[in-house]
């Protein structure tokens, strides 16, 4: 997944800091990132920058939620609570078995973690 941001350092760190990411390659303006886990890897692209079609250059990560699945939801939300991550979605449970919550990269990349669970009878 290839995100167009206008500070790539930012969101790289955020990433590497906060969600697990390691870098793999970079440059001027490119942050290549992977998880351990094989979660989905992202490339970080700086708006402008002209490896990008010019159709693109100006776009930004707009409208673009990353969604991941995890299996303790709780444990999740305290070690970014912990770690003073901004949580601008609060954990919310929804009646179909959903819980989520959200916070926001530097950005303004929202990231969402999901955790699925039996809804109630």
């Amino acid at each position: 997944m290839s995100l167009t941001v206008d500070d790539v350092v930012a969101s790289r760190d955020f990433l590497t800091s906060h969600l697990g990411y390691a870098t793999t390659t970079e440059a001027d303006g490119f942050a290549a990132l992977r998880r351990e886990d094989e979660a989905a890897d992202l490339v970080l692209l700086r708006r402008g920058i002209e490896v990008l079609p010019e159709e693109q250059r100006d776009q930004r990560a707009a409208g673009v939620i990353l969604a991941f699945t995890v299996t303790d939801l709780d444990a999740v939300l305290a070690s970014l609570v912990e770690a003073c991550v901004p949580i601008t979605l609060p954990l919310r449970e929804e009646s179909w078995g959903e819980r989520l919550f959200q916070i926001t990269d530097p950005n303004g990349v929202v990231i969402q973690f999901v955790e699925w669970v039996t809804p109630a009878a």
